[in-house]
């Protein structure tokens, strides 16, 4: 009779939540929304010494814990961001990124790419020239050749 009950109104019959996912006995709408992708969370490299130092003037047992649940981090994030911290501080804590690390930019690196270019450039103008130099030797034979000529004549 309850199961009835719930598909004529779409109130369970308890009273407790409705099929919308919505609460009405006057709580607050539970929600339901599923973001369609995941989001990764990321911190700020001040964010991560303020926890570390907080962490480090915890003086009572469970104060860890507490800031941990307050915060939202597991311990093994503390755990690492502490190690950082000893290492160098804020300079330790800026490059814990995941993946490959970029390479140093080479100051000359632009210069290069600039002359490459430029170097291609007269490489091909080279080549043009040297095509139109071949054109103009074979037809100055051609111009100078008095076995030419004297073909010519006897059409």
């Amino acid at each position: 009779m309850g199961f009835d009950l719930f598909l004529k109104n779409g109130k369970a019959p308890s009273g407790g939540e409705e099929r919308s996912g919505t609460r009405t006995d006057g709580g607050a709408p539970a929600s339901v929304e599923v973001p369609a992708k995941a989001v990764r969370r990321t911190f700020t490299a001040e964010y991560k010494r303020s926890v570390v130092e907080e962490a480090e003037r915890s003086t009572e047992p469970g104060e860890i814990g507490a800031l941990l649940r307050r915060e939202g981090l597991y311990s093994s994030q503390l755990a690492k961001w502490r190690q950082l911290y000893r290492e160098g501080a804020l300079k330790g804590l800026k490059d814990d990124k995941r993946g490959r690390r970029k390479k140093p930019k080479n100051p000359l690196e632009g210069r290069l790419r600039e002359l490459e270019r430029e170097n291609r450039r007269l490489q091909k103008k080279l080549r043009q020239a040297e095509v139109i130099i071949d054109v103009q030797k074979k037809v100055a034979a051609i111009m100078a050749d008095p076995t030419l000529e004297d073909d010519e004549d006897d059409w």
